[in-house]
């Protein structure tokens, strides 16, 4: 039998034995310790980070509307989290939006079983780790990221609102960079829901009660989140933020 040997995903490579590197892109990107190489390879990092912005905006741009679902890799199969990720990718689906995921398992992989399943559109964005994380075979359209930023920027370019599952650091990373978008005006009319009331709970009492309470934002930041437990409700806040952004362009269109 064969050994297996370690493996790695680069952008649209896989690498294996040898060829995998022990830093990935992003970490060679960021790393500014050792010698001044950096000062000559970066320029040629550009055209890398460049490609791949423009095979991401040519591989979704004609994706129909979509909803972008973020959460937890270690979610198990068959857990409360996971059936909740199903019911929520199918619910998506059947209100006519495409389901982004970060194409991992868990929570992402529920998300896009349900989409898929459902008939629906279901996207991965992954993203080159120091450790393998595969594309779950519910993705339609998968595509492979070496920098996190580009991928980034793909979730919230091509979706109309994002609902966040239970999650660890990624999740929490994600959630905030959203919010902070919304709250500074860059995206607009753009819902973001978390599912799960009892693990959100704490989270939502001290951006309430600390965060707001002290000043750090407004007390009108802390109404962009939105919390439930109920999937209907949470598709149903991402509808009518649509309508409403339609509404504004339609209106925006009308005026002289």
């Amino acid at each position: 039998m064969r050994k297996t040997r370690p493996e790695r995903r680069q952008g649209a490579a896989v690498v294996r034995g040898d060829l995998v590197s022990d830093s990935t892109y992003d970490q060679r990107l960021l790393d500014r310790r050792g010698p001044a190489d950096w000062l000559h390879m970066d320029p040629w990092r550009v055209m890398r980070i460049q490609a791949e912005f423009v095979e991401g905006f040519g591989q979704l741009a004609e994706l129909p509307q979509a909803v972008t679902v973020f959460g937890s890799a270690r979610t198990p199969a068959g857990s409360p989290e996971y059936e909740m990720g199903i019911e929520l990718g199918k619910r998506l689906s059947e209100a006519g939006y495409a389901v982004i995921t970060g194409g991992g398992p868990g929570c992402m992989e529920a998300a896009n079983k349900g989409a898929a399943e459902s008939g629906g559109v279901s996207v991965g964005l992954g993203i080159e780790l120091p450790f393998e994380q595969s594309m779950n075979e519910y993705v339609d359209l998968g595509i492979e990221f070496r920098y996190f930023f580009v991928r980034k920027t793909m979730f919230v370019k091509y979706s109309c609102g994002f609902i966040t599952l239970p999650g660890g650091f990624g999740t929490l990373d994600e959630l905030f960079e959203a919010l902070t978008l919304v709250q500074t005006g860059k995206v607009t009319s753009f819902p973001v829901v978390l599912m799960g009331t009892e693990f959100w709970g704490d989270l939502i009492g001290w951006i309430r009660n600390t965060l707001a309470r002290t000043g750090k934002i407004s007390a009108r930041d802390a109404d962009l989140i939105h919390v439930t437990d109920d999937v209907d409700e949470a598709v149903r806040i991402i509808v009518e933020a649509d309508r409403t952004r339609a509404d504004r362009t339609r209106d925006g269109r009308r005026s002289p």
